[in-house]
């Protein structure tokens, strides 16, 4: 593992270990601070986070830049956002599971650095990656479990809101279970 965020970085902008690096405006390495106690893991970088070079700016991040300030979050202050991998796939699909697996040391290297003690996975593709392979987000968002000593739960991602908003009020009671967790079990969040 590599033991400073600046070196983890600087490998991961050159890192050519799949396709997606063809294709890429910046690699995608993630915002927030890095004491964070809690993480939010999405999928991958789409066309915004691509030309920006920061994860979750877009229109679904514009909406979770707001369900974040509704329990007192903030990528600035506290909290980490960061995706399964950090280069857009083309036309914003998933990512497939060799580029997953072509970047997931890397996010394994963030999580270690970090230490959060909960992760919060936007979606699909990151819970089933980071969760469980059977994991289903309608049926299962808001659930906690417990890996490693680290409290994982998945939830809608925010694009996929914006796409069936009715979805919207379960994850902001995701978001609620999130304040209440963090309140239970975090130090220096709030």
């Amino acid at each position: 593992m590599i033991e400073n965020f600046e070196e983890l970085k600087q490998i991961c902008n050159g890192c050519t270990k799949c396709g997606l690096c063809e294709t890429r405006t910046n690699v995608v390495f993630g915002v927030g601070s890095p004491n964070a106690e809690v993480m939010f893991i999405g999928e991958g970088p789409g066309e915004n986070e691509d030309l920006q070079g920061e994860p979750f700016v877009g229109r679904g991040g514009q909406l979770l830049d707001k369900m974040l300030d509704c329990i007192d979050l903030t990528r600035e202050k506290n909290i980490y956002i960061a995706n399964m991998v950090k280069c857009r796939p083309p036309k914003n699909r998933d990512p497939a599971p060799d580029e997953q697996e072509a970047c997931i040391g890397y996010l394994r290297n963030q999580v270690y650095l970090i230490k959060p003690k909960i992760i919060v996975c936007l979606g699909r593709i990151a819970a089933l990656k980071i969760i469980d392979p059977n994991f289903k987000v309608t049926k299962q968002h808001g659930s906690w479990i417990v890996k490693n000593g680290v409290h994982m739960m998945g939830t809608f991602h925010p694009a996929a809101l914006l796409r069936n908003p009715h979805n919207k009020p379960e994850a902001f009671e995701d978001f609620l279970k999130l304040r209440d967790k963090i309140h239970e079990i975090c130090d220096h969040t709030y």
